[in-house]
């Protein structure tokens, strides 16, 4: 299986793009109001590309032998992961008010950042990493 690990990756680096980008249009547009943003195509959409993105990283933990509570940098990214869910719920349909669904759309997009920092340390401190180093 190792053999597919750059296809796996370049899947999953792509998934994670498009959720990003998707999250971010689906964001500006519910604080516009526009009603297409909870329709139901672009919702399915979306949990296409959540599901293609949770199966490819299962395929990578596979692959490379990396699992959460063992490596710890994999699972503050889970958790991570978890908060980014509650923060995007809030910033698309559960927060009670404007203000409240962009204050959450705005931690939603950062938690999002500091995820790819993670990822791409492979470390939990992820950017703060070179901070720390320094």
């Amino acid at each position: 299986m190792i053999e597919f690990y750059p296809q796996i990756k370049l899947v999953h680096i792509v998934s994670i793009l498009a959720s990003g980008v998707l999250f971010l249009i689906r964001a500006i547009a519910v604080q516009r109001r526009w009603p297409w943003a909870m329709a139901a195509p672009v919702r399915y959409l979306s949990y296409s590309i959540d599901t293609v993105l949770l199966t490819s990283a299962l395929m990578l933990m596979s692959v490379l032998q990396q699992y959460p509570f063992v490596h710890s940098w994999l699972t503050v990214k889970i958790l991570l992961v978890i908060v980014y869910i509650v923060l995007g719920s809030f910033a698309l349909k559960r927060g009670p008010t404007p203000a409240i669904r962009l204050a959450c759309s705005i931690a939603a997009v950062l938690v999002y950042g500091v995820i790819i920092t993670i990822a791409r340390a492979h470390d939990p401190a992820g950017a703060l990493r070179w901070v720390m180093l320094e």
